[in-house]
């Protein structure tokens, strides 16, 4: 956990007409492994691909064909579980979960209910610079994923693609813990980015690679801390599950709207059936899916053609060694390390990309300039662009050369921005450029002191003005930057005003 100090948020309270309801969510996220192959076959992974290209023999569920783990999954579940601190279980099962869709061509779908391969570990959500809740993961499993059904192809016929069936999913399961719409969209936020630090998941909703499945209930205040006392869940009201969230939006505005409809149901004397819906951003509204099954409705049982897995410790150790350092520890060590705010921090830690470009421009020079030239001049011209940073037409070299150059004096902030531009619309070395187009900042103060004395002297008005009011000496300073073209330090020029004034 983050060494930074949190307050811990207070939960979402929304008016009924006979009084506040807190609002209490668990997520079930499905993030799909990041690997060239599936789990139980040898078939490519590959998105885009022709339908039904990349389908083995076993994910068709050909007669006879036995399922064999791809003990790379294995090793990225395990590396996804140290990464959210979590414990590893060294013996895991798979079973079979047992249910009819077109898109699942066994009949069943190959998971780990009873016995998972990652128990229990947490992730810290960050809602505002020293505002975090603590959200548990109870569990993670391995699963398969199923195919993809296709209504849209014509108006009388669906369609069936199975190049998804058979990939590897981990299905990161939450504790109740989530107390909010934003609460939820961030902690998927956060869940995305360690998923996309330790490179077990690429994190792409559009493709469908993280999907959410969200659980809202509502209660009334202080019922949550008696859940809390006791562990009993019908405290918290009955629950009904989003599924197949793939967007931050939607899934604040599906939990909003979910939480209107149960109040108003509890309102109006009824109770809130336990099922599964889907959210219609169209409509703004859920509509129910199917009633909510329970694990016996799926008659699971240990899978008989998959022995139990056992991993060994040395291997969650060999894992465990090689992860990398993730977004609260970096957040931390920049906060620390480079003086910035949390807030440019969180900003700079936000993918990997970001951070490895701010560590290669700060490598030498002031950290707390750099973070200032990423974010605000860098990012912010990306962002106007609408251009992506491994687009950016300024590299990470370029933009260290022109803060170092600002470090050393050899330019002023000004000079800075227009080498910025110069360097963003056509390239070059910073320092070059520079030299070459006579763009070094004057700090000679015998020419500062000759201009400043010419600028006094062309306004004896100006000087008696300024005498009686020092805060005007400002006009002063800015026609000698004007005089020098904007090339003389701006702190010599303010000294030497100020002392040719009589103001010091």
């Amino acid at each position: 956990m983050s060494e930074l100090s949190y307050e811990t948020p207070k939960p979402k309270v929304i008016a009924g007409a006979t009084g506040d309801w807190e609002l209490v969510i668990g997520m079930e996220v499905h993030a799909q492994v990041k690997s060239n192959s599936k789990l139980f076959s040898g078939a490519s992974t590959e998105f885009g691909a022709e339908p039904n290209s990349n389908v083995a023999l076993v994910d068709a569920a050909m007669p006879g064909m036995l399922p064999v783990i791809n003990q790379y999954c294995v090793e990225q579940a395990i590396r996804t579980g140290l990464g959210l601190k979590a414990d590893i279980n060294l013996f895991s099962q798979f079973d079979r979960k047992n249910y009819f869709y077109p898109d699942l061509p066994q009949g069943y779908q190959i998971s780990q209910l009873y016995h998972p391969i990652v128990g229990e570990g947490e992730i810290l959500v960050d809602m505002a610079p020293g505002i975090a809740r603590n959200v548990r993961v109870e569990r993670i499993h391995l699963e398969q994923d199923a195919g993809k059904s296709i209504h849209d192809m014509d108006p009388t016929m669906s369609f069936v693609d199975f190049n998804r069936t058979g990939v590897a999913l981990m299905e990161i399961v939450s504790r109740p813990d989530i107390r909010g719409p934003e609460e939820a969209a961030e902690y998927v936020r956060k869940l995305r980015q360690i998923l996309r630090y330790l490179g077990t998941c690429d994190g792409n909703m559009q493709n469908g690679n993280l999907r959410a499945d969200v659980n809202v209930s509502v209660c009334r205040p202080g019922q949550y801390e008696k859940y809390q006392e006791t562990q009993d869940f019908s405290h918290l009201g009955t629950r009904c599950e989003i599924k197949n969230m793939n967007s931050m939006r939607f899934i604040q505005q599906a939990i909003e709207v979910e939480a209107k409809r149960q109040i108003a149901i509890l309102e109006d004397g009824g109770e809130v059936d336990q099922e599964t819906r889907l959210y219609d951003p169209n409509k703004g509204e859920t509509r129910s899916m199917r009633s909510k099954e329970e694990a016996h409705d799926y008659r699971y049982f240990p899978d008989p053609d998959l022995l139990p897995l056992i991993v060994e410790q040395s291997l969650i150790d060999e894992i465990a060694a090689s992860l990398p350092e993730l977004p609260d520890e970096k957040r931390t060590r920049f906060v620390t390390e480079f003086g910035m705010t949390e807030y440019d921090a969180s900003v700079l830690t936000a993918d990997t990309e970001n951070a490895a470009f701010f560590e290669e421009v700060a490598a030498g020079n002031d950290g707390k300039l750099a973070a200032n030239w990423v974010i605000n001049e860098l990012f912010g011209r990306l962002n106007k662009e609408d251009t992506a940073l491994a687009d950016s037409p300024v590299s990470a070299k370029q933009l260290g050369g022109i803060v170092g150059l600002i470090t050393k004096g050899d330019i002023s902030g000004k000079i800075a921005k227009d080498l910025f531009e110069i360097v963003w619309t056509e390239g070059g070395d910073p320092a070059e450029i520079v030299e070459s187009r006579g763009m070094k900042q004057v700090t000679d103060t015998g020419a500062i002191e000759a201009a400043v004395d010419e600028v006094i002297a062309a306004n004896p008005a100006q000087v008696e003005k300024a005498q009686a009011n020092p805060k005007l000496a400002g006009w002063f300073v800015g026609q000698v930057m004007k005089a020098t073209g904007g090339k003389a330090a701006p702190q010599a020029v303010q000294a030497i005003v100020r002392a040719k004034l009589g103001l010091e």
